[in-house]
């Protein structure tokens, strides 16, 4: 009868290592005098075996054996059993001295007994291992596993390759690794050949009959992930790609998250250093409060956020579905961080304030707005109650509360601009230059300018996706529109650098590399999707949308641009609007933005953005 306390699984690896102990000690005899059977039997081997024993399983037992699950074996159990070898050495052998006078059992033998115990326990649960990773889920998961191509042979592509040959049930097998380390090629990791990726696509598909390419490096070039990308597609395999070393180091993803290779991995720049002391002395142990909380800026903002350690992360948005996903996003992180998802409207006075007043943040990113350029050029009584009302009135109770830092993201589209989104972002950036210069300030406020961000809820990219999915026509406005496009990470890092390096009252513009046409990137993301542009699907040019421009500016007539200590910020100087100019504006919009018609809204906004270029309605 087994005691309650002992479990039959205790109980059977007891048993194991019982007979493995046994089986090392004969086998340390027997190796020890050369198989003479006769020098043997000068010693009473069972009672050896009765001293060797008990100090066997208690320290097998104190390093953890019995807890540990058998088929999960890594570095770190054996480790532990070397450990427990080692311990159980000594304690024999200073038994065998101390109280046998060394008469017991002859060192060689404990000696050879502490490398045969080291190897057969560690090939039991090596075994295990093996069992499960080759037969347990073999069974349950009977799938015709794809072949694949690890492009990179470095530390992510080996780690990749560990993964899948470990995780059988994903029904990935990979065959070979193509490199371009010249040491690399010819050799073999993991028991997988390194073969020269400059080779004939089609034809190491053939030789390897390979289902899908997977990118494991790093360093490539956006180029050459576009290359790669489209040989493959061409001649029908899937490619995928590993999350960034961003998403790995902070634990956000694991290196088997593989995924398809977006039109961020094409389209998107090299990651440049920021200044994550900076940064992190920013934000750690600070209350942070994010407007917008829930859209793309807004939850990449919590994430970054997340990661840096604050002691409140405080979410805020007028949508309570985008909301719940954030709070959710975050939670499955883990970061170990308190968080107060809200809802609430940046117009609402009362709201904010009782927010603000209650959680005390000492540090505001305002990332709510209307965005829509063409949506909002009917409807712009909206755009000026969000952008530059909702701006004033959470920028106003952010100084009277003494907050320390407030950052507007802002829009290149406020430059020059075109369209009431535009116009009402740019005065969403008077209101806080305004407010830096209101008595009795101490908070910093700072806007910072950026492009389209590329896979953002309003970019072209699922509309185009959507497109393709439906097997066209992909729609673009004009042949030669143009716009900058960043990455969401990419973006937030920056507009983190941007707070970091904030002294208040600038106005930050992000540099965003060269302008890129949308008819390349409908061309990049059809091709992506293993699909030739114009033939099997179409483009077709429907005109430019109202608000629309050809192309983006990078600053006012009137603004000197100058550097600052990143390479990829700079920084505008203008003469800002005084403070009471900008609220004799924000008292119109109160009263007006519901009143007036579309085109009298219109010429309300140029009256007071200028260089705006407005549109109007017959």
């Amino acid at each position: 009868m087994v005691p309650s306390f002992v479990s039959f699984r205790t109980l059977a690896v007891f048993c194991i290592y019982v007979v493995l102990a046994f089986f090392s000690l004969i086998m340390s005899f027997m190796l020890r005098f050369d198989f003479n059977f006769s020098s043997i039997d000068k010693f009473d081997v069972m009672d050896v075996f009765w001293v060797f024993l008990p100090i066997k399983i208690f320290l097998l037992a104190v390093f953890g054996q019995f807890k540990g699950l058998l088929t999960f074996f890594h570095i770190p159990d054996l480790l532990r059993i070397f450990w427990a070898m080692i311990c159980s050495s000594l304690a024999l052998y200073a038994v065998n001295t101390a109280v046998f006078d060394g008469l017991l059992v002859p060192r060689g033998v404990i000696l050879t007994d502490f490398v045969l115990s080291t190897i057969f326990y560690s090939f039991f649960r090596l075994s295990m291992r093996m069992y499960r990773e080759r037969f347990m889920r073999d069974t349950l998961h009977v799938v015709r596993k794809k072949r694949v191509a690890i492009i990179g042979a470095g530390d992510v592509g080996t780690s990749l390759a560990s993964d899948l040959l470990s995780r059988r049930n994903m029904g990935l097998l990979p065959v070979v690794f193509l490199d371009e380390d010249k040491s690399k090629i010819g050799k073999q990791i993991l028991g997988i050949e390194v073969v020269d990726l400059n080779r004939n696509f089609a034809t190491l598909v053939n030789s390897y009959k390979i289902d899908r390419a997977i990118i494991a490096i790093s360093n490539f070039s956006k180029v050459r992930i576009a290359e790669i990308t489209s040989s493959f597609s061409k001649i029908g395999v899937e490619t995928g790609i590993v999350p960034s070393y961003y998403d790995l180091a902070s634990g956000f993803a694991k290196v088997s998250n593989f995924r398809e290779v977006a039109i961020e991995d094409i389209l998107g720049r090299e990651q440049v250093p920021l200044d994550s002391h900076a940064i992190d002395e920013m934000v750690k142990n600070k209350v942070v409060m994010v407007t917008g909380a829930g859209g793309s800026i807004g939850s990449e903002l919590c994430r970054q956020i997340a990661i840096k350690s604050p002691s409140l992360l405080i979410m805020v948005d007028h949508c309570e579905v985008q909301l719940f996903q954030i709070e959710q996003k975050i939670i499955r992180g883990e970061y170990g961080i308190n968080i107060k998802p809200l809802v609430g409207s940046v117009s609402d006075e009362r709201r904010m304030d009782r927010i603000i007043s209650t959680y005390k943040p000492q540090i505001i990113f305002h990332a709510a707005a209307h965005k829509h350029v063409p949506m909002m050029e009917s409807q712009p009584g909206e755009a000026l109650k969000n952008n530059t009302y909702g701006t004033w009135n959470i920028a106003e109770i952010a100084s009277t509360h003494g907050v320390e830092k407030f950052l507007l993201i802002s829009t290149d589209k406020a430059i020059n601009p075109t369209n009431v989104m535009g116009a009402t972002k740019r005065l969403a950036e008077k209101a806080i230059q305004a407010m830096q210069n209101r008595k009795g300030n101490s908070t910093q406020f700072v806007a910072v300018r950026f492009g389209n961000v590329l896979g953002s809820s309003g970019s072209v990219i699922p509309t185009f996706k959507r497109q393709i999915e439906e097997g066209g026509p992909v729609t673009v406005t004009h042949p030669e529109v143009t716009r900058y496009f960043m990455t969401i990470p990419e973006a937030v890092g920056l507009v983190l650098q941007c707070g970091a390096q904030a002294v208040g009252g600038e106005i930050f513009v992000l540099d965003m590399g060269d302008p890129v046409k949308v008819i390349d990137l409908a061309r990049h993301m059809i091709r992506l999707s293993g699909f030739e542009p114009d033939t099997d699907i179409k483009i077709k040019i429907i005109g430019l949308r109202p608000g629309e421009k050809l192309y983006e500016e990078l600053q006012h007539k009137n603004e000197e641009l100058v550097k600052t200590s990143h390479p990829r910020i700079f920084g505008f100087i203008s003469k800002p609007p005084s403070y009471s100019e900008m609220k004799r504006v924000v008292e119109q919009i109160k009263l007006n933005a519901d009143n007036l018609c579309i085109n009298d809204l219109k010429r309300f906004i140029f009256e007071n953005v200028p260089e705006y270029k407005a549109q109007f309605y017959d």
